[in-house]
């Protein structure tokens, strides 16, 4: 009996991806994917979509940092049947805006059935600061850490969180020429960078599932915003699909002594898919040393070009995620692509006597 055939899909946060680089943009990739593998392991940049979202059943939804950790094979992933989500609100969010969050929380418990704990405000407001680097690509900081992290701990160890939304007050700038080109399916996310610091910050400390979600100001109606960025228009808060995300995400196993089945690490991962000018993000890089297949989707353009070509990284470059699909098939089958072109070559001798 074949074991499960399990594919990674990556698109990083905040470098314009052309396909993910948005709203939840590249949910329809990851939906498809879904029915070619047994098992999909990616992470919120690609699942979340402000109020829309997928249940996708044999999908794991892992934070980046976490990713990392395990593409390097120093982490586990445990699949579960339900986390109990705690929710960290920055204190540095106005009154109303923080009752959208809540009543959104409120509602993914009422609708969805969603198990969450009791809430908690920082003791300090975060104050969050966005930054563009030299590449296009978005980051930002924090500048009171200890207080997420003190607000975190007592969630986990007082009100018994197995995983962590952090919802932060993020600046409002509406008139940037950023935010603009970003509402019309061009640019960089200016949020997304910031966004990945906070949650890498605290599945480094606690390694615990943790996903996050800005607190914004409502926008003015754009009769002009594309489809692509159209999901963050549709109500107050973004955080609807972060509860859903975390709700079922993977534990991480830090060390192999006691495995239970269904566990996932590095070596069952069989073919990892991302954007071909990004490959230069830590789980590729170790993914790289493996047998896992490489493979790199030249339309999915970004700010970035760091190529596997740069990097003396073997990977198959396919133009399409369509085209990427086709290939994932033909490796669950154990068939070689080459035999579906007109043309097969016939077999060379490895020395020529």
């Amino acid at each position: 009996m074949k074991r499960p055939y399990t594919v990674l899909l990556i698109v990083p946060t905040g470098i314009g991806a052309a396909i993910g680089g948005y709203a939840g943009d590249a949910l329809p990739v990851a939906r498809a994917i879904s029915q070619v593998a047994d098992c999909l392991i990616t992470h919120p940049n690609v699942l979340n979509g402000a109020q829309l979202y997928w249940n996708l059943p044999n999908a794991l939804y892992v934070e980046g940092y976490g990713l990392d950790q395990v593409a390097a094979g120093r982490w586990g992933l445990r699949p579960v049947h339900q986390n109990r989500v705690g929710l960290v609100l920055d204190q540095g969010i106005e009154p109303d805006l923080r009752l959208r969050q809540l009543q959104a929380a409120d509602a993914t418990r009422a609708t969805l059935g969603l198990n969450l704990t009791e809430y908690i405000v920082t003791d300090t407001p975060l104050n969050v600061s966005l930054k563009t680097a030299a590449s296009g690509a978005t980051w930002g900081t924090i500048e009171h850490p200890d207080s997420l992290l003190r607000a975190v701990d007592q969630l986990i160890h007082q009100a018994g969180a197995q995983a962590i939304a952090v919802v932060a007050r993020f600046p409002d700038d509406p008139g940037s020429t950023a935010l603009q080109q970003y509402r019309q399916g061009q640019g960089v996310d200016p949020l997304a960078g910031a966004e990945a610091v906070i949650s890498h910050l605290v599945v480094r400390t606690f390694q615990i599932p943790c996903a996050h979600a800005p607190a914004l100001s409502p926008l003015p109606l754009d009769r002009s915003v594309s489809p692509r960025s159209a999901a963050e228009e549709l109500g107050y808060t973004f955080l609807p699909c972060v509860l859903v995300g975390l709700s079922q995400a993977p534990q991480f196993v830090t060390a192999r002594s006691l495995p239970q089945v269904g566990d996932v690490w590095a070596d069952q991962i069989d073919a990892v898919i991302l954007p071909a000018t990004a490959c230069g993000g830590s789980a590729v890089l170790s993914l790289s040393h493996s047998s896992t297949r490489i493979i790199t989707v030249a339309e999915n353009t970004t700010t970035l070009h760091v190529t596997p070509e740069r990097l003396n990284i073997s990977a198959l470059q396919v133009q399409s995620y369509v085209e990427a699909l086709g290939v994932l098939v033909c490796d669950r089958a154990g068939i070689s692509a080459a035999a579906l072109h007109p043309n097969v070559t016939a077999v060379q001798g490895l020395v020529d006597w």
